[in-house]
């Protein structure tokens, strides 16, 4: 046995000693099937207080597969021995991710090359190959404790969406795909992924990517944080190669970010309407995944990188897939949902969480916004129709 494997071994059995390894573990959120709806008086006064800072919102209890009760526990900070062996199994994964999947990919281009398989097959297993391989080297180096939360019906009935989730971390491509069984259920529909072209100047993203058939963004590399600088040209091969990625019964995965975030903890970037884009021209609703936690690993912020202070993340799967009205509507109560749980691995509380889910909480803002407005309009009437004190003295001088 050399001195490399030894090492490696060393750093499992040493995380094994500090904090323990367990398995991803589903959890089901509280019922929001209670539907408790406040009245109207109440309905305003909540959203007059929503603020766009989704950092001020209050946390919500969740509760595990026996319906229990209980609060997420918050993360435990690493001791520097602990964030050293973190940092050692992480590496150790992306190192292992780098030898397998050029090796389990080769047989299906050897069988695609061959015309054994057709284009939509190659995607499928490739897939399937890069799920297996993220899967089963995270248990092989368990630098992180996961956990997912989903509805059942969920897991049991599966419906084409486009699916959007918060951009966190350089490990969420990996997590996404380890997790999807547990997020999406065991009769999932394949999915293709958008990305970042500039992915491909890294050969095993590349390799993946190409070989599952994910479908490439063009835009400027200026850094995390930035506006984003698209490429107006490549958006047209998008819509081509999104048709029929859905036409071969795929569904859609997008980043409405279209970046990483450096400041997750202070919610989301600005959100784009590529999403809501999306399912108006295909039909489908959208579906919405948070996680948080695995910045917290491998921060976007360069300065920081591969810190490793904590190792918990979750995934949080929300219900009910919602056709929205327009694309304001997706993005506020996308940044509201999503940001909060990403800012804090908890939801918002149930009643407020409910009424963002089904539209109530957007309608309320549109209401607001009209009364606002209609009041602003009285104002500048009352102004308009009232004489200046000029005018009523001219009016008093004249005979």
């Amino acid at each position: 046995m050399n001195g490399k494997f030894r090492g490696l071994l060393l750093g499992a059995a040493l995380l094994g000693s500090c904090y323990g390894f367990s398995p991803p573990r589903v959890m089901s959120p509280p019922a929001y099937y209670k539907q408790h709806v406040p009245s109207g008086a109440k309905l305003l006064s909540s959203s007059a207080k929503q603020t766009r800072n989704t950092s001020l919102y209050s946390s919500a209890a969740v509760s595990v597969t026996e319906f229990q009760a209980v609060s997420p526990p918050e993360g435990k900070k690493l001791n520097k021995l602990q964030s050293a062996v973190v940092r050692t199994l992480m590496v150790a994964f992306i190192m292992s991710m780098c030898v397998a999947l050029p090796v389990t990919l080769f047989p299906v281009w050897v069988l695609y090359r061959l015309k054994i398989i057709n284009r939509v097959q190659k995607e499928m297993i490739s897939l399937r190959v890069g799920q297996f391989c993220s899967r089963w080297l995270m248990r092989l180096f368990p630098f992180a404790r996961k956990k997912v939360i989903v509805e059942p019906e969920t897991l049991t009935e599966p419906q084409p969406a486009i699916w959007v989730c918060n951009h966190i971390s350089m490990l969420d491509l990996f997590f996404v795909l380890a997790l999807d069984k547990k997020m999406r259920g065991k009769n999932r529909r394949p999915i293709k992924c958008l990305y970042w072209k500039g992915l491909e100047s890294n050969p095993i993203t590349c390799l993946l990517c190409k070989m599952a058939g994910f479908i490439p963004v063009d835009m400027s590399d200026n850094g995390n944080g930035n506006a984003n600088e698209y490429d107006p040209k490549s958006f047209k091969q998008m819509l081509r190669s999104t048709k029929n990625a859905i036409k071969d019964g795929f569904d859609i995965a997008i980043l409405p970010e279209g970046q990483p975030n450096p400041t997750p903890e202070n919610g989301l970037q600005p959100v784009f309407s590529g999403a809501f884009t999306l399912a108006k021209m295909s039909r489908r609703p959208i579906q919405m995944i948070a996680l948080h936690g695995l910045h917290k690993m491998w921060h976007p912020d360069e300065n920081i990188g591969m810190a490793c202070t904590e190792r918990d993340m979750a995934a949080r799967v929300y219900p009910s897939s919602r056709v929205y009205k327009d694309a304001e509507e997706f993005s506020s109560t996308f940044s509201a949902v999503v940001g909060h749980f990403g800012a804090h691995g908890k939801d918002l509380d149930d009643t407020e969480l409910q009424l963002w889910l089904d539209g109530t909480m957007w309608e309320t803002e549109l209401t607001m916004r009209a009364a606002t407005r209609m009041t602003a309009e009285d104002v500048v009437d009352d102004k308009e129709s009232k004489p200046s004190k000029v005018e009523e003295g001219a009016r008093s001088s004249s005979p």
